[in-house]
């Protein structure tokens, strides 16, 4: 996740940006441009890149579009995310409430909300993104923690990265925590780096004040940012 406890009015905002193609090109599915992303390991479509008896390969769990049963849920899965910041002294994140259902609904019908779902459909993780100073902006990436390590978050910020480029975007970028393992650490793993004060756009700073207004700067708090050019897909 990005860091909870994030100023709800700046979600909204970021949330109202119109999107750039319309629905055109916005979704990347691997083997189908209709369908959710459903990949069987060791396979694309149906084409077998291994040896391996198909029937016996597990189904990765599908990736799509957020939709409107499912936004209660994503509070659900913000609240358990929350609850390890507390184990770290960060009650007051672990306790914030989730994005109201009035503010993931604006993302789901922007087109940039989506899910990783279990066997039963029903989400597990989610990524809302934003739109800010001609980037895409990761707002909010969470996994519930039951499924965690399984790399869903990768997974939707590779999606979210397909989309991105697939809209002429030539950057993404975000807003954490540095000193939160799962936050800032895990982001330059990913291939994020640090800005400078320097090298933060306009709507970057204005999410930083509204931060700080909030009160997340009790704990240390920057903004990163990653070219798509030279992303690496999982």
């Amino acid at each position: 996740m990005t860091g909870r406890g994030f100023p709800r009015r700046t979600l909204a905002s970021i949330a109202e940006e119109p999107t750039l193609t319309g629905w055109a090109g916005v979704f990347a599915w691997i083997g189908s441009g209709t369908r959710p992303e459903r990949v069987v390991a060791g396979r694309q479509g149906n084409r077998a890149t291994s040896h391996a008896d198909p029937a016996i390969l597990p189904l990765m769990p599908a990736l799509r579009p957020a939709i409107d049963a499912d936004l209660p849920i994503l509070q659900d899965i913000e609240r358990a995310a929350g609850k390890p910041f507390a184990d770290i002294g960060m009650t007051a994140v672990a306790d914030d409430e989730p994005p109201t259902l009035a503010t993931l609904r604006e993302f789901q019908r922007a087109g940039r909300a989506w899910v990783v779902t279990d066997a039963a459909d029903r989400p597990i993780a989610y990524l809302i993104l934003g739109l800010v100073d001609g980037n895409a902006h990761v707002d909010q990436v969470s996994v519930d923690p039951d499924h965690a390590g399984r790399r869903f978050g990768k997974r939707l910020i590779d999606h979210a990265v397909r989309w991105a480029r697939a809209n002429g975007l030539p950057a993404i970028t975000l807003t954490t925590f540095t000193e939160v393992a799962w936050n800032g650490p895990y982001y330059e793993r990913l291939g994020f780096r640090y800005l400078s004060a320097a090298e933060e756009t306009p709507g970057l700073r204005a999410l930083r004040t509204a931060e700080a207004e909030h009160g997340l700067d009790r704990w240390p708090r920057a903004c990163m940012r990653a070219e798509l050019a030279t992303w690496v897909f999982d």
